[in-house]
């Protein structure tokens, strides 16, 4: 777990106002006591009200509340495109974990601001002959190892090629 995962998830744990010790915290998000002293401190230092009691745990009071993501119109609108572009380019995998950051998304936003996430106008259709999605998965794993790729494709007068490729990146 990353540590702004962490630190969201210790905050999520102390939120229901019952003292919680470091050593619980720490066999939950399976890291050391030490770690959770330094995450606490960590906390505190950006203005988070954690209480804690010798012996008894951490809490924090009933009346905090983590502010909910604030986006404009535009910058919704922006997200919503961008997931169909992952969607429609990127294959399976990426297109899943870009529905859920848009679904989380969803979850934090105010109501006034749901309808640019059903309302854009704004697609992203896929155009390419036949490129099965799995290709972009493959090309992305490669990328990620650092991982030669054999390649066979044909040019445009169908003349057949295979190639050795080192991939860097994926452009669009």
């Amino acid at each position: 777990m990353r540590g702004a995962d962490r630190l969201f998830t210790i905050v999520q744990l102390l939120r229901g106002g019952r003292n919680v010790t470091a050593r619980r915290l720490a066999e939950r998000l399976e890291v050391s006591e030490r770690t959770i002293y330094r995450d606490v401190d960590e906390l505190t230092l950006c203005g988070v009200p954690i209480e804690g009691e010798p012996g008894r745990g951490y809490r924090l009071p009933a009346t905090f509340e983590i502010p909910p993501l604030m986006f404009e119109r535009h910058e919704i609108e922006a997200l919503v495109v961008g997931v169909r572009f992952v969607e429609a380019w990127c294959g399976p995998g990426l297109a899943a974990s870009a529905r859920s950051a848009l679904a989380r998304i969803r979850g934090a936003v105010p109501a006034d601001l749901l309808a640019p996430l059903d309302d854009a106008r704004i697609y992203a259709p896929r155009f390419a002959r036949g490129t099965a999605p799995s290709h972009f998965e493959i090309a992305r794993e490669a990328i990620d190892a650092r991982r030669r790729l054999a390649i066979a494709y044909a040019t445009d007068d169908g003349t057949a090629t295979a190639r050795t490729i080192r991939p860097l990146g994926l452009y669009f």
